[in-house]
């Protein structure tokens, strides 16, 4: 990754100007982490896997049965869809808003820690909102159901931390600044 001083010589954004292309790539990265690895290869939950004892009366769809996973398949496809949604925009806004070394600022600091930033944002929203208000899905259902939901803001809690100190460090002046001449 580069350094403060690099980033200020090649022209890099500011952080303020890609905070949110930053923030909604990491929200459809962190959404799209989430249903790959706990969804699809862990299977550990689905989008309504936990509807028996959910708290808005959303009809269960026992995934353990097919016409019950069919159902939950159907609203993970609806939950990728949306993070492939977020990380086109993400995408668009970048690159609306970087339009000089575009290259330069996917080894950035301020770029992933944004990233990083987002990602964090999708756990704690998703967690507090899924896990805790609805109830739909849990991280891991059984005894220690509580422990793995708690595990998952805690990671999105450093995520946020971790994203917003390594964007902190890469400050740089002016998004559109031609490319710089000099090495770097």
């Amino acid at each position: 990754m580069a350094t403060t001083a690099d980033e200020t010589r090649a022209g890099l954004p500011t952080p303020h100007t890609i905070r949110l292309p930053g923030i909604v790539l990491g929200v459809g990265l962190g959404g799209f982490l989430d249903g790959i690895l706990l969804h699809q290869l862990l299977q550990w939950h689905h989008m309504l896997s936990s509807t028996n004892h959910d708290r808005i009366g959303v009809r269960y769809y026992n995934p353990h049965t097919v016409s019950g996973l069919e159902m939950n398949t159907v609203w993970d496809g609806i939950f990728h869809a949306v993070c492939w949604i977020a990380v086109l925009l993400g995408l668009a806004l970048l690159y609306a808003r970087v339009t000089h070394d575009r290259r330069r600022v996917w080894g950035s600091r301020v770029l992933w820690g944004w990233i990083l930033v987002g990602w964090g944002l999708f756990n704690l929203v998703e967690g507090v909102l899924d896990h805790q208000i609805l109830g739909i899905h849990h991280v891991r259902t059984g005894p220690e159901q509580p422990w793995w939901d708690a595990g998952f803001l805690i990671l999105g809690a450093l995520l946020v931390a971790g994203g917003h100190l390594l964007q902190r460090g890469g400050a740089a002046p002016d998004p559109e600044a031609p490319r710089a001449t000099g090495h770097v």
